[in-house]
């Protein structure tokens, strides 16, 4: 998806010649990944192709902070949890407080269980933004996925959401076709976010196309 994605040349090197200097680097999967365990993962792909040195380029490419722990890797599609596991199982229990593989996740979609945020005060606090998000199973993860996948998710996002009534009833503007003056209007209204310039997203592949297949509800 990006530009060191080459994985079949690359195995006319030595694991060791490929290897990543992450000497001076502070994220967690600096902390994980071995030569050892990179000679184990170098050959491997998901099969919708995503490689070892896709998962990692963002974090060697952003070394990080001495004083604040990035997580340094990126899953490609809903497989490489699997096929890359030797990596993402402790990058995981080490960012999320020691959550094992055997964890398992609890889903509450029950809003009114949703606490905090009367408190705020209107003096000071202009607005505030919940954030989520959600995958979609059979289709890559933004590191990875085509214009066409992303295309497609659009649409079929976009489908479910007009199907919504009553106080969620919504309009969906694509940012390819918004007006100036609708972008001022959502500016003003702090819905519109900017295109992203982060080094942790431009080296992991998501801002590809950018804005291509983007919009908000």
């Amino acid at each position: 998806p990006f530009s060191n994605t080459h994985n079949k040349y690359k195995q006319k090197f030595s694991a060791e010649e490929e290897f990543p200097d992450l000497s001076k680097h502070n994220n967690h999967m600096a902390k994980v990944l071995t030569p050892a365990l990179y000679q184990k993962l170098r050959d491997k792909e998901t099969p919708s192709g995503f490689t070892l040195d896709d998962v990692i380029q963002t974090g060697v490419d952003n070394p990080g902070h001495p004083f604040i722990m990035t997580v340094g890797c990126v899953a490609g599609d809903e497989e490489s949890y699997e096929v890359f596991k030797d990596l993402f199982d402790p990058v995981i229990q080490d960012r999320h407080g020691g959550y094992k593989p055997t964890d398992k996740h609890r889903t509450d979609l029950n809003h009114e269980n949703l606490k905090g945020g009367e408190d705020l005060d209107p003096k000071y606090v202009l607005s505030s933004r919940v954030r989520t998000g959600r995958s979609i199973k059979g289709y890559s993860l933004p590191p990875h996925c085509s214009r066409g996948e992303r295309r497609a998710i659009e649409k079929l996002s976009v489908t479910a959401l007009n199907s919504l009534d009553g106080e969620f009833k919504g309009r969906y503007y694509p940012l390819k076709a918004m007006t100036e003056q609708e972008q001022q209007q959502l500016i003003d209204d702090h819905f519109l976010f900017d295109k992203p310039v982060s080094p942790l997203l431009l080296a992991s592949g998501m801002a590809r196309d950018w804005p291509d297949a983007r919009g908000i509800w």
